[in-house]
């Protein structure tokens, strides 16, 4: 029989299909391509069981749920909107009365019904705001209907579209560039998250439904989608896949878990309050454990194709590697990627309440007394329900890609060369 190169990529997978062995322990004798593991029939058979068992049911239910929770109409609450519009700055001058403490600027309208009007518009000092609005600057305002047009719009804010749509394209070419054609996927699979965010999660909450359970379809549904469209449709992304559907469920469970337990209320959540003041209905706390799950969304699909993945290639290297063998190697590649991950998620929420910690710290208070504050124990339990989640895909991931994958070689039949 002809020889065949280890390492042959997926440029030969037209013309050497067929799979050759005797013993099957990576001696050269067949392609290492993780398309041969999701090719073999058995590795097929066994992952239709778990599709069908796990997959199938779970992504049933979160469409059905998904359409059943779908917001209809509005969620906007009328007296917490205002209209708004951009401008130019062109002139800036000092207020009339000192004692206010502004700079008149004329701002020529880029939007709205006085759109290339020039329009003064009272703007803080330098001393007044954390960066000074200076000529040539794009600002936000606010507009005050019916008001005359000297008095009809408000300083809000400088306008960042600009810079920030310069750092997304940044992004998008460097994805893409890197990955590809799976890149562009995974840009896609973004917006598809961003769509469910804005179209699905946040306005179903703000009609009433529980958050938790809008998290939990919503993020289902975002993970299908996400890891089918960047990794394909193909027996490796369903197992992953169902790893992340089983640790985020154990994640959802040990979010509410400690949340009741810690006695958190989520008030302490920057915008709880005002989320409250205009949603009276809203669930606040069942929002904290929501925003836990949505937090561990990206950081379980990481670890989990990355699992999977590792399975997928230690197979294509030795068919005839058994269960336990797969077992074991996987989760020692499974625990160098954890100890980096937990600690990424760690910092990343405390990152998010450094202010709170630099307040604390100001205060000299006892580490025990700043840690049982609700805005500090708030950020532990989510850093650690999040890392406790991700540990628990490793295993799970693991130990579902090693039954589909173990011990291929019983099931795989030499076929001759045709060129032989």
């Amino acid at each position: 029989m002809a020889s065949r190169n280890v390492g042959r990529r997926r440029a030969d997978r037209k013309g050497n299909r067929r799979l050759s062995h005797g013993h099957g322990h990576g001696h050269g004798d067949h392609v290492l391509d993780t398309w041969v593991v999701n090719s073999d029939a058995v590795v097929a058979r066994r992952v239709r069981i778990v599709v069908a068992a796990v997959l199938i049911p779970l992504i049933v239910a979160a469409i059905v749920l998904l359409i059943v929770l779908w917001p209809g109409g509005g969620v906007k609450v009328q007296g917490y909107q205002t209209s708004t519009a951009r401008g130019e700055v062109t002139a800036l001058k000092a207020c009339p009365n000192p004692q206010d403490k502004c700079n008149l600027a004329t701002v020529e309208l880029s939007n709205g019904p006085d759109k290339g009007k020039a329009v003064p518009v009272q703007v803080p000092t330098a001393g007044g705001t954390a960066i000074a609005v200076e000529t040539g600057q794009v600002i936000m305002l606010g507009v005050q209907d019916g008001a005359p047009l000297d008095q009809k719009y408000q300083y809000v804010d400088h306008d960042r579209t600009k810079p920030l749509l310069i750092l997304a394209v940044i992004f998008a070419i460097a994805v893409v560039a890197l990955s590809r054609w799976r890149g562009f996927a995974a840009l896609v699979a973004l917006a598809v998250t961003a769509v469910m965010l804005t179209k699905f999660i946040l306005p179903a909450i703000l009609r009433g439904s529980s958050p938790l359970l809008v998290a939990v379809v919503g993020g289902a549904v975002i993970m299908t989608i996400a890891v089918f469209l960047t990794h394909g449709i193909n027996a490796e992304s369903a197992i992953a896949l169902a790893g992340t559907i089983a640790a985020l469920g154990l994640t959802v469970l040990l979010g509410w878990f400690f949340t009741k337990f810690s006695q958190l209320s989520g008030l302490a959540a920057e915008g709880a309050s005002s989320a409250k003041a205009f949603a009276p209905d809203l669930d606040i706390t069942g929002l904290l454990v929501a925003g836990m799950v949505i937090g561990a969304l990206g950081v379980l699909d990481d670890v989990t194709v990355t699992q999977a993945a590792a399975v997928w290639e230690l197979s294509a290297a030795n068919p005839a590697a058994s269960r336990r063998e797969l077992l074991s190697a996987g989760l020692r590649i499974g625990r160098t990627h954890v100890a980096s991950v937990v600690n990424t998620l760690v910092l990343a929420y405390a990152g998010a309440a450094m202010p709170v910690l630099l307040v604390f710290a100001i205060q000299d208070l006892p580490m025990l007394s700043v840690i049982s504050t609700e805005a500090v124990a708030m950020e532990v339990v989510r850093g650690l329900v999040g890392s406790l989640g991700i540990i628990a895909a490793v295993p799970l991931t693991t130990a579902l890609a090693a039954m589909a994958v173990a011990d291929r070689s019983r099931d795989l039949v030499a076929t001759p060369d045709p060129a032989t």
